[in-house]
């Protein structure tokens, strides 16, 4: 890349078991004009961290087999503290379990407001 040439736009990662889930919020965030990458699973999301720079924002949800989305933005957070993480899950959570640095939506969230926050932290960074 040419010393003028901007910089590409921020990634996100959507980190999702349940493979319907994953498809249509990956598919809402890019007719948004956002740019996605997407695991099945928090192995495979620190797998794409270890060899994506591009990406500033993890969006996962909690309660997925082996490693849980709570360890995933422990790990995200150790690795790269400017790293913004957001979560999501069925089930309750209480406040105490959400890491400070992180933001939660509960399922179902309403994928416009997801969007906007989205959106609205990268434009942050």
């Amino acid at each position: 890349m040419a010393a003028n040439d901007p910089e590409p736009s921020p990634v996100v990662l959507i980190v999702e078991d349940e493979p319907l889930v994953r498809v249509v919020v990956v598919e809402y965030l890019r007719e948004r004009g956002v740019r996605v990458v997407e695991a099945e699973n928090a192995i495979m999301a620190l797998a794409l961290l270890n060899v994506r720079s591009d990406i500033r924002l993890v969006f996962t949800d909690i309660n997925m087999p082996g490693l849980d989305g709570l360890a995933l933005a422990r790990e995200v957070r150790r690795r790269s503290p400017s790293m913004r993480t957001m979560l999501t899950s069925g089930r309750q959570i209480s406040p105490a379990e959400i890491p400070v640095e992180a933001e939660f939506f509960p399922k179902p969230y309403d994928f416009e407001k997801v969007a906007d926050r989205i959106q609205t932290a990268l434009r942050g960074r």
